[in-house]
């Protein structure tokens, strides 16, 4: 469904050209000191504008509507509305029967019946992600000392990020990246064992960020071509402590107390310049598709923060559960 977590539980909604997008947050703890500005920064780190991103520049202005009193959560429900302002939903009118290949439009359209709201994608638009970010700044402030940051460390297969950008921006297409997350001081025990391991957890947020095809922790897929006594982290102090960090900071589906690092695959936007084949969902004629409108031709330049963000807000609820983040924030 739409919402995420237990106790530190988020709900987005909204539509990628409806009237708003946002996200309500429910179960953060009482007195933590917030302000509407607080949460600009890292908004401001997820907005387009950088070369290889979207046209469309939407202020990304935060309205915390409840939840909120003398500058302090109260307890109770946070509800965090952004508006979209800038819209051209011509381009979608024009393709609304012939889905884009590599996109939600195809499965959307049967899901619903033909009800969705095929605008920018709608609910399956990373226009969404605004939420995630906003209710990440939350989850950030209430996890800390925990320190967690993300970055691009690789587009189209190259380090070259740059020449990357340039060379799909050249070819009119769209290009994929790969982002690695690392959260430093993350206390020893977070976690249950099987379907609620911090893999588990961590991967069901992360998977709700659209374009997200892959993850993995610590050495990952690399750990299948390494010998036991390769891939154990040897234990040096009664800590946790470990000479290397292949298991990621995790072992057993818990946290060991290391540095959790993992990284995920995002893939290249479905959106792109150039024609595609897909079919006329009114008579089922094959067609040519040429996508217009504004779209990313880097959606993973974007990625980092809302990474971080979700990281958070998994952490969070985690937190919340071993009762390290009290009920009540002094």
């Amino acid at each position: 469904m739409n919402s995420f977590g237990s106790l530190f539980r988020i709900t987005i909604l909204g539509a990628s050209h409806g009237e708003c997008v946002g996200v309500l947050i429910d179960g953060c703890p009482a007195g933590l000191l917030l302000s509407e500005d607080d949460l600009l920064e890292d908004l401001e780190r997820r907005r387009s504008g950088r070369e290889g991103t979207t046209a469309r520049r939407e202020a990304d202005i935060p309205f915390i509507k409840s939840g909120l009193f003398k500058g302090r959560t109260t307890g109770t429900p946070i509800l965090i509305l952004f508006e979209n302002r800038d819209i051209d939903s011509s381009a979608y009118e024009r393709i609304r029967n012939t889905p884009r290949p590599g996109h939600g439009d195809f499965v959307a359209f049967h899901k619903y019946g033909g009800f969705q709201d095929y605008r920018g994608g709608g609910a399956f638009s990373g226009r969404l992600t605004v939420g995630l970010v906003a209710a990440g700044v939350i989850a950030k402030r209430l996890i800390e000392p925990v320190k967690i940051s993300a970055s691009l460390i690789e587009a189209g297969g190259s380090r070259d990020i740059s020449e990357a950008i340039q060379i799909a921006l050249q070819n009119k297409d769209s290009i994929g990246g790969i982002v690695e997350c690392r959260a430093e001081g993350i206390p020893i025990g977070l976690g249950e064992p099987f379907f609620d391991s911090v893999e588990s957890l961590i991967s069901h947020i992360v998977f709700a960020i659209p374009g997200i095809k892959g993850i993995e922790f610590g050495a990952g897929f690399a750990c299948s071509a390494m010998a036991g006594s390769e891939y154990n982290d040897a234990i040096l102090n009664r800590e946790g402590k470990t000479e290397t960090n292949h298991c990621g900071g995790i072992n057993g589906g818990i946290t060991n107390g290391n540095e959790l690092v993992f990284r995920v695959a995002v893939k290249a936007a479905s959106s792109t310049q150039k024609a595609q084949h897909t079919i006329d969902l009114t008579d089922g004629a094959s067609v040519e598709l040429v996508v217009g409108g504004r779209h990313d031709t880097c959606i993973a330049l974007r990625v980092p923060v809302i990474l971080e963000a979700v990281t958070a807000i998994a952490c969070a609820d985690l937190m919340i559960m071993e009762q390290i983040i009290p009920r009540v924030v002094r």
